[in-house]
């Protein structure tokens, strides 16, 4: 259990919080709960906000080789961390802790590594004929991260916004919020001066909203599902706060008739199950040829097969348990949706995995004939479960891929890379991924309608965190 469990981080130092209620944090593993956060009410938010706003000033006008020397020694305190993060990961959210090293904690350095270069060059003026447009810190940015991808997401929002001199308070999820209790540990041991970055335990109904409400607060990054993206959206209005959001997705996969199928259909349905299916951006819509549906289904069935579900402590699992026990009875409801909607199971199904008797663990599951209108093609299941979908032409296949509220992420299989970059300039999703590129975390991280609004990693986040101010004038005219 962290030290920090029953403590905030406000002002540059751990603050007990006096009353107010607590949450267990279970184990997703067993299902039961291992220890208990404190809840953040409005007071204890209103502090951390107000301790960023008084520390917003002097950050702000903070050099640009200071803010780059504070982002480097968080990343040597990652490092010297990854321990530590990689156990409360692996105990918080069940990710077996092989991948808690090797997909989790690197994304952590990389956001780190990449806002650092791009601040190095970036250019905050620039004149334009007789005006300086120059770009300023936005202010006080409430952060409110998932549970999914903890490192990842909080990271790349806490980089940023150093990066462009704002000051902030981070609420986690109440699901995993050991992670960021050890990043602030990190940004302690840093020496972030006190008020600049402050963190906050709590729910979303509560703890959350009282900071996408707060009058001080002029910005909010949000990260979830579009439900409770719109609650923030809403909480936010009165103050006409910036509201940046990722949220959900239900990402096609688009394997064109002259792809490698078992290259395309194996390494596309171990990306649906990839973090046992929960990430926003997983292609657990497969679009195949009609003719090809069985070649298809056979291969996919065989990765479901061979992907290891197992405890987080085994080194050779690829799945463990889904984190929440609500996110387990969503699964095991949208897969029992998809029997009774006539969807063909060919791996997996309902119920968990044989050798397993407590804890959210899922069975890795493919869906073949999948119709276009079924909840299980429809709604986001943030659990390792497959919908194949078949197509007529390449045409159908577009229009299939965009007949979503979704656009967060598309994917596209093809050996023509012309044919490729066709398909995917018509696809109507914030990223796309030709052939299964490596990670680029320069690429602009972001969505199109219900999936969100504004851009993460890279150049395109710290664009987020500023303002735009033209003064005109600053050159005479000729």
């Amino acid at each position: 259990m962290h030290q920090h469990l029953g403590e905030f981080y406000i002002d540059g130092r751990w603050v007990a919080p006096s009353g107010g209620r607590e949450l267990d944090v279970f184990d997703p593993a067993t299902g039961e709960p291992f220890a208990r956060i404190a809840v953040a009410g409005v007071e204890a938010v209103d502090g951390a906000v107000m301790a960023a706003r008084r520390a917003f000033e002097d950050w702000a006008a903070s050099s640009v080789a200071q803010r780059i020397a504070l982002l480097s020694r968080v990343e040597q305190g990652f490092q010297a961390r990854q321990d530590d993060l990689c156990r409360a990961m692996s105990q918080e959210m069940g990710v077996p802790i092989s991948a808690a090293r090797s997909i989790h904690f690197g994304s952590g350095p990389a956001h780190l590594k990449e806002t650092m270069r791009v601040l190095e060059r970036f250019a905050f003026d620039e004149l334009r004929g007789t005006t300086l447009v120059t770009r300023e810190p936005i202010g006080v940015c409430a952060l409110i991260t998932p549970w999914n991808f903890p490192i990842n997401q909080v990271v790349c929002k806490i980089a940023p916004a150093l990066a462009a001199g704002c000051t902030m308070v981070l609420k986690p999820s109440e699901v995993s919020p050991l992670s960021a209790l050890i990043i602030a540990d990190i940004l302690d041991e840093a020496g972030v001066p006190e008020g600049v970055f402050n963190l906050v335990n709590g729910d979303g109904a509560g703890t959350g909203q009282a900071l996408a409400s707060h009058p001080e607060v002029d910005m909010v990054s949000f990260t979830g599902s579009t439900r409770a993206g719109i609650a923030i959206a809403k909480a936010a209005a009165d103050t006409v706060k910036r509201v940046a959001q990722e949220l959900g997705g239900k990402s096609p996969n688009i394997l064109l008739a002259d792809a490698d199928f078992p290259r395309a259909v194996t390494l596309g349905a171990n990306r649906c199950f990839n973090n046992s299916g929960q990430s926003c951006v997983a292609p657990t819509r497969m679009l195949v040829p009609r003719a090809r549906m069985q070649e298809a289904a056979h291969l996919a069935a065989e990765a479901a097969r061979t992907a290891r579900v197992g405890q987080p402590s085994d080194p050779q699992a690829a799945l463990g348990p889904v984190a929440t026990r609500a996110q387990f009875e969503k699964v095991q409801r949208l897969i029992g949706e998809g029997i009774a909607a006539g969807a063909r199971v060919v791996a997996g199904g309902p119920g968990r995995p044989e050798g397993f008797e407590r804890g959210w663990f899922v069975r890795p599951t493919v869906f073949a004939d999948v119709d276009p209108s079924m909840s299980i093609a429809r709604e986001e299941i943030f659990g390792p479960v497959l919908c194949l979908i078949a197509y007529e032409d390449e045409e159908d296949a577009i229009r299939i891929a965009n007949d979503t509220c979704y656009g967060l992420a598309a994917y596209v299989q093809s050996a023509d890379p012309a044919r490729a970059r066709r398909v995917a300039r018509r696809l109507r999703a914030g990223n796309v991924q030709l052939n299964y590129p490596p990670v680029d975390r320069g690429a602009p991280f972001g969505g199109y309608k219900q999936s969100g609004n504004g851009r993460e990693w890279g150049e395109f986040g710290l664009h987020e965190y500023l303002e735009i101010k033209g003064i005109q004038g600053w050159e005479p005219p000729a």
